[in-house]
């Protein structure tokens, strides 16, 4: 940022962050270190990595139709596997093993994802330690945003799709308008029918989604953002919340 800015000289009028999915941990933070005018996050979380996981197990569970009695077992094996993947797959396979073996042949089990949990539910421990243990060196799985959200200073715009699997956005939403009702610098925008990425969908016969188009008024929503520090009118079928 400070590079773009010496090149761009007078030309440079604003200057932020946008940051998509990962990037909604990052940008806010980056702004705590070298500020700037603005940041925009995309499809990101206000949630840690492993209730990101939690979340996406438990939404893809209830959209299949499973009980809530099936959608907390599920839980029970997502909590296990974020266990071993928190340790760097050094620990935590023991009870693992326990869970799987507990619940591998319940009619829900082939339905539990998530965001990483589906990774290794096929592999015996000892195919899991060689097969991902480099995988995730040093992730920061319990890094709570809040308290860089709640410290913020500079305005931020948070654009979410409501039907997002991988980055489910209904707790950040709530948190988010949180911080709003809080007076915190943030505008708040939820594009319905869209999906990670800010895309909209359709569903294919085998029931898997197929990308159509960008949420419309997405981009507009960004640019106007960037160089006003405002919305000024409808984008889309987005609502919008702002202090």
């Amino acid at each position: 940022m400070r590079e773009a800015k010496r090149i761009s000289g007078a030309r440079c009028a604003r200057i932020g962050y946008q940051g998509g999915s990962q990037g909604g941990w990052v940008a806010p933070l980056a702004a705590t270190r070298a500020p700037v005018d603005f940041v925009i996050v995309s499809f990101g979380l206000a949630v840690s990595v492993i209730d990101e996981d939690q979340e996406e197990v438990a939404l893809e569970m209830r959209l299949k139709g499973h009980t809530q009695e099936e959608i907390s077992k599920a839980l029970e094996v997502a909590s296990a596997a974020e266990a071993v993947f928190e340790s760097n797959f050094t620990k935590g396979f023991e009870r693992f093993d326990a869970v799987r073996a507990k619940y591998r042949n319940e009619p829900w089990y082939k339905d539990v994802h998530g965001n990483y949990t589906h990774f290794i539910l096929p592999f015996t421990t000892a195919e899991a330690r060689e097969k991902f243990k480099d995988s995730l060196p040093g992730t920061p799985f319990r890094y709570d945003p809040m308290p860089t959200l709640r410290a913020a200073k500079t305005s931020q715009l948070w654009i979410l799709g409501e039907d997002d699997f991988e980055a489910p956005s209904a707790e950040t939403t709530r948190r988010i308008k949180t911080l709003i009702a809080e007076g915190k610098p943030m505008t708040l925008a939820v594009f319905p029918h869209a999906e990670h990425g800010m895309t909209e969908y359709e569903i294919a016969p085998d029931g898997e989604r197929v990308s159509t188009r960008y949420a419309p008024g997405y981009f507009t929503m960004m640019r106007d953002f960037a160089q006003n520090g405002q919305l000024s009118g409808p984008y889309g079928s987005s609502a919008v919340f702002r202090k």
